[in-house]
């Protein structure tokens, strides 16, 4: 299986990053061919610009555009980490999906209404956040993060979004907690 991995987190001694070391770990026993996206070591540019729009309806898809993807081309499966902050996608894996995701590659609209260009692909997506599980789910944020992110990203796309799992609290569970949100992502994706 070929794993493609989008990370997106500042800080290398986070929860997110120990996440993608377990799904990597996790990933290599399976003997899968990888790679790894990190948006901050690859300083991505994360903003769609009008030059971006005009070269894309051009034809002329920018490089960093382009490379991004033909990763996704590649990938049999695609793993999303990126933490919620402000109960939403964060600005630097916004703008790589509003850059990389675009009219033409994985989605197009026009005569025949939807053409979801991505069928065929799957995704599984860790989120790290810091507010508790219950505040998101009784004020019905779980279900829209779920709603933007999995019906209108990935779905809209063709994708098969196989787990979306969400690990709350992070900054004030205890290490027992943290060992078992490890325990169940190798679990994850000793599945896939």
């Amino acid at each position: 299986m070929k794993h493609l991995i989008v990370y997106s987190h500042p800080n290398p001694k986070s929860f997110c990053h120990a996440i993608l070391e377990e799904v990597i770990k996790t990933l290599k026993l399976k003997n899968h061919d990888i790679v790894v996206r990190d948006l901050y070591d690859l300083k991505f540019n994360p903003v769609l610009n009008t030059s971006d729009f005009l070269a894309i309806q051009s034809g002329n898809i920018p490089n960093d555009i382009k490379e991004e993807q033909n990763f996704i081309i590649w990938s049999d499966i695609m793993t999303m980490i990126y933490p919620v902050w402000w109960t939403g996608i964060p600005a630097m894996f916004k703008g790589y999906i509003d850059r990389v995701y675009s009219h033409g590659f994985a989605y197009a609209i026009g005569n025949k209404g939807l053409e979801q260009l991505l069928k065929g692909k799957k995704v599984v997506i860790f989120n790290t956040q810091g507010t508790p599980k219950e505040i998101y789910d009784t004020s019905g944020m779980s279900n829209a993060m779920h709603m933007t992110s999995d019906t209108g990203i990935y779905e809209f796309c063709g994708i098969e979004v196989l787990e979306h799992i969400f690990y709350s609290a992070i900054p004030y569970v205890d290490d027992k907690t943290r060992k078992d949100y490890i325990e169940q992502v190798s679990n994850v994706m000793g599945r896939y």
